[in-house]
Order: structure tokens, then sequence, then C-alpha cells
């Protein structure tokens, strides 16, 4: 690929603090990045915008990265485009199934800058990229100020997410509170505080019942609450 070309990537994934710290990343490189936050409006994305490539998140609300991939492998002017699948999953099943679906790379969370690089100079062209710090986690950079910039972000972001988690709880609507528990778990591991991740993944498991436990549920969506107005007494 021409060097001299401004690469352009889409970047699919319904975590706000992934999208943030991936954009701020290949902007570090003049590459150009559009995002979207789940697999349908990342098919409409990918046909206005012919990207060179994409990076595209398993799961995620209304179209997931599963089916968002067999169908843009469907249309001409985008089955050529290289894709880069990050997951939390990268068990030998869910491997296959996605190369089978067709992303010509799986990577796993958290994503590392070493491995994001190696596959894009081997999607895109020998030493594309170059300068990466070895063994250097994305969701970090050399100092404390990158972990800093995502709490923040993460905490301004998290006013609309509290929201919506409360409307969820008093309209006992369960895909809308799952959707917005399932991107504060990303996010925990992103901004360093896995606190946030556990609590998130025992809404989930609540969810999943049969029969749900609303107190329950309520009361963990609280716990979530508190640990972010932790995390703001910590931060500021």
């Amino acid at each position: 690929m021409d060097k001299k070309k401004t690469i352009k990537v889409l970047v699919v994934d319904d975590s706000d603090v992934i999208l943030y710290s991936l954009k701020n990343f290949f902007k570090e490189y003049n590459f150009d990045v559009t995002t979207c936050s789940d697999g349908l409006e990342g098919i409409q994305k990918a046909i206005e915008y012919k990207p060179d490539l994409i990076l595209l998140d398993l799961v995620m609300p209304n179209v997931d990265g599963i089916k968002m991939l067999k169908v843009i492998k469907l249309i001409d002017m985008l089955n050529k485009i290289p894709v880069i699948v990050i997951s939390a999953n990268t068990n030998k099943s869910n491997v296959m199934a996605v190369i089978e679906a067709g992303a010509d790379r799986v990577i796993s969370k958290p994503l590392k800058k070493e491995i994001i690089v190696k596959s894009i100079n081997e999607l895109l062209g020998k030493d594309l990229i170059v300068g990466a710090k070895k063994d250097s986690y994305f969701t970090e950079s050399e100092s404390a100020e990158m972990i800093n910039q995502l709490r923040t972000f993460f905490i301004k972001s998290f006013v609309q997410k509290k929201k919506y988690l409360l409307t969820g709880l008093q309209t006992r609507n369960d895909d809308l509170i799952r959707a917005v528990v399932h991107e504060i778990k990303g996010s925990g591991g992103s901004i360093r505080f896995p606190q946030l991740t556990a609590i998130s993944e025992d809404v989930e498991k609540l969810l999943g019942k049969n029969a749900l436990d609303w107190d329950l549920i309520e009361a963990k969506c609280n716990q979530i609450f508190s640990l972010v107005d932790e995390l703001k007494t910590v931060h500021y």
C-alpha cells in the first residue's frame, strides 16, 4: 500500500472508552478514523466511508460483530477490506467461528499496541506503522496521563449511562440495562478499575436468569453508581 496515502480506518465497538483510545492511537499515525457503536451502523459507515481497514468488536447491540462481518463479506465493494476482530473471548472455537465468517485477524482484549501494529503491518504493508513500544498496553501510555484522560472521559460519559440504567430499572427494561452494563464492563478494564467489570458481570449473570430478581439487580446497579462515585473521589 502507498505509504503516502491517508489510511482510512473504521472502528466498530460499543465501548466508548475503547473507541476513544483507538481513535487517539490512530491519530498519532495520521490515520483517518471513523467510529460507531453497533454492527448495523458499521455496515452503513463501511459503505459510505469505504475504509482501508475495519476493527470490529464481537458483542454489540442490534447487529453483533459476526453478523456485520458476514454481511460485509457479501457486498462487492466491501468484501476485500481487511477486518481485525477484537474480542475478550479468544478461545479456539470462537476464533475459528470468526475466521470462518471472514475475519483476517483476531486479537484479544486488553489490546496491546505491539499486536495492533503487527496486525496492521501484515495486512496493509510492511512497516506501515513504526515505533510502537514492545509489550505496552494499548490502554496506557508511558505516563499515567493517558489513564487519567480515559478516566475523565469515562466519568463524563457515565452521566448518560446512569440515566439509562435508572430508566431501565424503573421500566424493568432488561435489554437496556444489559446493553449499558456490557459497555461499563469493558470500560472497567480500560480505565484500570476492575471492580466495575466484576459488578457488571454480576448484573449480566442476573439478567441471564429466567426469573429476574429486580431487587438484586437494582442493588448491583447501585453498587456500580457507588464505585463510580468512588472513582470520582480518587480521580479528582
